[in-house]
């Protein structure tokens, strides 16, 4: 009999949405952990890099719906780590940014997730993390 813990083998999608669930949790327990929920810390791993993004650009980098997206920003503009701003010479495109302390949060974000990826990917080979990847780009990009 198998545990409840274990996939079907060769279930690449059953494997994925397990780390999918159990990752955030593993964040949230780590020390620096900011009481972020997974798609806010996802919208401010995004943004770590400084760039100014469009909300459409920011749903694509995410992989979120609009609707859930424009109340993970209301989250995070009210905790004071967003700005929404309309573009230069287009009011109509609305364009997010890190604040002061969007930006500290956002590097926490960032070294918390460096640091859980360097001790669970850790004894994976060069060519094991490339062939994750391709199987993840090739998950996203299953047309509906």
């Amino acid at each position: 009999m198998t545990s409840s813990l274990e996939q079907p083998p060769g279930s690449a999608v059953l494997a994925l949405q397990r780390a999918t669930h159990v990752t955030p949790g593993v964040l949230a327990a780590e020390p620096a952990g900011l009481g972020l929920t997974p798609s806010e810390t996802n919208a401010l791993a995004i943004l770590a890099d400084g760039r100014s993004r469009t909300v459409s650009e920011l749903g694509t980098a995410t992989g979120t719906r609009p609707t859930t997206l424009t109340s993970v920003l209301d989250r995070l503009e009210r905790r004071g780590h967003i700005t929404r701003g309309a573009r230069p010479g287009d009011r109509r495109v609305v364009v997010i940014e890190l604040t002061p302390s969007g930006r500290e949060a956002a590097g926490t974000v960032r070294r918390t997730v460096g640091a859980l990826e360097a001790r669970a990917l850790a004894g994976l080979s060069a060519e094991s993390l490339a062939g994750f990847h391709h199987v993840l780009r090739a998950l996203t990009e299953v047309p509906l």
